[in-house]
């Protein structure tokens, strides 16, 4: 086969991958002892996105990959995760966070958003806003557990590691930190910090949708704001 033929090809095959993609039967399937789950994958201006791992029906004829060889094609050092917040029934915008690469709460973040190990972010809501008009203002959510602050307990063993610290509006922290039984908890600043200090144990940055976090504190009540999808963004 000629070059001019191979490229023809191959690229029919992207094409025909991308088609399949936009009419949503490509999944990621994961099996456990009670049966399957499956992850959408989805594209959006560009962007492929891997949803979340969710017990429900895997469309017909769809064309399935496993979950591991979907996520393991992810470098550590481009990481990009995604929350979808929404109030008043309706999704409100997507929050993209770059995660600080090789860090244990950062991998137990993108846990949380793909549903690799049974729990994720999706439908959670944002519990509270600290310093509401301050420059330190934030907000933070991510109880998978009770969905009240009370829980979040972590999914890695070892949380341990070197974590940088930040004042810059958009950082994305642990709320308890590595050795916190809550760990797994997020807090999401919304103004640069003035005061000369630092949040520790950041795991990430928004990068994009910070507006849709910061619509969110003047909601009337912060709990009814939800995190209504999640996920990981995979690299082309």
């Amino acid at each position: 086969m000629s070059e001019p033929v191979k490229r023809l090809v191959e690229a029919g095959r992207v094409l025909a991958v991308k088609r399949l993609v936009e009419a949503g039967r490509v999944v990621a399937v994961q099996e456990d002892q009670d049966g399957r789950r499956s992850a959408r994958i989805t594209l959006q201006d560009g962007q492929l996105y891997l949803h979340p791992l969710l017990r429900q029906p895997t469309p017909v004829h769809a064309h399935t990959l496993q979950e591991s060889e979907v996520v393991g094609v992810l470098e550590p050092s481009c990481t990009l995760a995604f929350l979808d917040l929404g109030w008043a029934g309706s999704t409100r915008g997507r929050v993209t966070i770059r995660l600080t690469p090789d860090t244990p709460l950062a991998r137990q973040f993108v846990l949380l958003c793909t549903g690799q190990r049974g729990h994720t972010y999706c439908n959670t809501k944002l519990l509270q806003v600290w310093h509401k008009g301050e420059p330190r203002e934030c907000v933070g959510g991510g109880d998978y557990e009770s969905n009240d602050g009370k829980g979040e307990a972590p999914l890695l063993p070892d949380l341990q590691g070197q974590y940088r610290e930040s004042s810059r509006a958009g950082a994305v922290w642990s709320r308890w930190g590595p050795r916190g039984s809550r760990s797994a908890q997020f807090i999401i600043t919304t103004r640069d910090r003035q005061d000369g200090h630092q949040w520790p144990d950041v795991i990430g940055d928004v990068v994009s949708g910070l507006d849709v976090v910061r619509a969110t504190v003047n909601h009337s009540d912060i709990t009814e704001v939800t995190v209504v999808d999640c996920g990981v963004v995979l690299p082309l």
